[in-house]
C-alpha cells in the first residue's frame, strides 16, 4: 500500500520524496517525524509485501533494512543517514532541490 503525506497549508512542497517502511519500525517513525517537522511532502512505500521489498532492495543497491529514503530518486539511505544529514546541514540543500 502507497500513502501520501500530503502537506498542510504551512508546509511546502519542495522535492519528490519516497519512504520506504513497515508500520512497527520505530526508525521509519524517526524519519517520519523529521521529514514532517521539516513540512515534507513524501511518499511512503509499506514493504510489508515480498515484491514490494524487493522493488526497494533493487533501487536501494541490495540494501533490505527499513525505512530506504530517496530524494528526488537518489537513495540517501535510511533514518540514521537522513539524521546525519540534518546534523552537518545537509538535508534542507536537498530537500530544496539544491544539494549535492
Amino acid at each position: 500500500m502507497r500513502e501520501r503525506h500530503t502537506p498542510t497549508d504551512r508546509e511546502i512542497a519542495m522535492v519528490r520524496v519516497e519512504i520506504y517502511t513497515t508500520p512497527p519500525c520505530p526508525y521509519c517513525q524517526r524519519a517520519k517525524s523529521l521529514l514532517r517537522q521539516k513540512g515534507v511532502a513524501f511518499e511512503e512505500i509499506d514493504v510489508q509485501d515480498s515484491s514490494k521489498r524487493e522493488a526497494m532492495a533493487l533501487r536501494a543497491q541490495g540494501r533490505r533494512t527499513v525505512p530506504q529514503i530517496f530524494i528526488n530518486g537518489r537513495g540517501i539511505g535510511g533514518c540514521d543517514d537522513l539524521h546525519a544529514l540534518e546534523a552537518k546541514g545537509a538535508l534542507d540543500a536537498l530537500l530544496q532541490g539544491t544539494g549535492a
